[in-house]
């Protein structure tokens, strides 16, 4: 009788603590919920690209500029519902800047594009990483965002200076000068060294 009475305390006492351990589980869901749907919130409300030319040389640039336009048009477009949307879309966004590096055109193909090209996709790549980690840093994401606008006005200004400047008229010579100023162009020191040790000749 002892051992049945035990036993049944036993069984109360686990049932008690199963119950404990799923009110537990089912208070810590509801908590991740919220906080899934906190992080959903601020990324959904700061997600927002400059998805249009700002100027008329970037404008130009989308109809000669495969990459550039494909780029601009991923940036348009919100996902909705889910922060999965979001993750695919970063994703998506990441892959097209990448391609900026490919095709640049020629009057663009300058160390000044280059680089700021290099920093737009540094930070969609990072905007990327931040969004598809377990715990998403929403506060990151949502300054990276700030960040990536910055990066594309940037661009598309210094992509205005290199066509104004192309239309300034060069003075005479100008182009002589720059050429002479050009060090891959300079002519080599063929001459040997003098030796120090030959006689000189007075």
């Amino acid at each position: 009788m002892k051992y049945k009475i035990a036993l049944f305390l036993l069984l109360i006492f686990m049932f008690n603590s199963c119950q404990n351990e799923n009110e537990k589980r089912l208070e810590e869901n509801k908590k991740e919920v919220k906080r899934k749907e906190i992080i959903f919130n601020n990324i959904n409300k700061e997600w927002s690209f400059i998805d249009e030319p700002i100027n008329e040389i970037s404008e130009k640039n989308v109809n000669d500029w495969k990459e550039w336009r494909e780029f601009l048009k991923e940036l348009g477009g919100k996902p909705r519902k889910t922060i999965g949307a979001f993750q695919k879309k970063s994703a998506s966004i990441a892959k097209k800047a990448m391609a900026l590096n490919d095709n640049i055109p020629s009057q663009f193909n300058q160390p000044q594009i280059r680089s700021r090209i290099s920093i737009l996709i540094t930070k969609v790549k990072m905007m990327d990483l931040f969004i598809h980690l377990q715990k998403i840093p929403d506060e990151k994401v949502t300054f990276l965002i700030g960040e990536i606008n910055k990066e594309l006005v940037s661009l598309q200004r210094q992509m205005d200076k290199i066509v104004e400047k192309s239309k300034i008229p060069q003075e005479e010579g100008e182009s002589d000068f720059l050429r002479m100023l050009d060090t891959a162009r300079a002519i080599p020191n063929s001459m040997p060294p003098i030796d120090q040790n030959l006689p000189k000749v007075e």
